[in-house]
C-alpha cells in the first residue's frame, strides 16, 4: 500500500512540475498554402468551384477569378440545351423514318414534306450535331479544370511593376537601329 501511495505522489509531482511542450516550440508559419490539386478537385466536383477557391486565396489588388464562373455555366448550359434539342429532333426523325418504312405513313406533320432519303440525311445530320455537342460539353468541362489548376499555380505570383521587361526600339545613329531590352528587378 505504501508503494502505491509513493507511486501516485511521484506521478502527481511529475505532472505538476512538467514543462509545457507547446510553449517551447516556435510558432508555426501562418501563411496558408494554396493547393492547385484542391482547386482541380473542387472544379471536378462542381464546375467553377476551383475558380472560386482561387479567387478567395488571391491577394487584394490582383486579377480575380470569380468572373469565369458565369462563363463556365453559360457554356455548359448552352451545350446541354443544344445536346437535348438535337437528341429530341434525332429521335423524332428516327421514329418518322421507321414508321414510313414499316407502315408507309407519316407520324409527325413536321416531316411530311420530306421523303425517306431526306429524312435519313436529316437524321444523320442531327446525330452528328448531337455527337459534336457531347464533345463540346466535355471540352468546356476539361477547359475549366485546366484553368482552375493553372490559375491556382499563379495565385501568389508577383505581377508588380518591380519585376518587368521593357522592349523598345533603339536608334544608334543614321543607319543603325536595334532593340533596347530593359529588365527591372526591384
Amino acid at each position: 500500500m505504501r508503494s502505491l501511495v509513493v507511486l501516485i505522489l511521484l506521478c502527481i509531482g511529475n505532472i505538476s512540475f512538467s514543462q509545457d511542450s507547446l510553449s517551447s516550440q516556435p510558432p508555426l508559419d501562418t501563411v496558408k498554402v494554396h493547393s492547385p490539386k484542391k482547386a482541380v478537385i473542387y472544379s471536378a466536383i462542381l464546375p467553377g468551384a476551383g475558380q472560386v477557391y482561387n479567387h478567395i486565396a488571391m491577394p487584394k489588388g490582383q486579377k480575380k477569378a470569380f468572373w469565369k464562373v458565369p462563363l463556365i455555366y453559360a457554356g455548359l448550359g448552352t451545350m446541354t440545351y443544344f445536346l437535348i434539342s438535337n437528341q429530341k429532333t434525332q429521335l423524332s426523325l428516327r421514329k418518322e423514318y421507321e414508321y414510313r418504312i414499316d407502315y408507309g405513313i407519316s407520324v409527325d406533320p413536321q416531316w411530311e414534306l420530306y421523303d425517306e432519303s431526306a429524312i435519313d440525311l436529316l437524321y444523320n445530320q442531327y446525330l452528328n450535331r448531337r455527337d459534336l455537342n457531347i464533345l463540346g460539353l466535355g471540352a468546356i468541362y476539361l477547359i475549366q479544370l485546366v484553368d482552375a489548376g493553372i490559375e491556382a499555380h499563379f495565385v501568389k505570383f508577383d505581377i508588380s511593376e518591380d519585376l518587368s521587361l521593357a522592349i523598345q526600339p533603339a536608334y544608334f545613329g543614321q543607319n543603325a537601329a536595334g532593340i533596347n531590352l530593359r529588365f527591372n528587378f526591384r
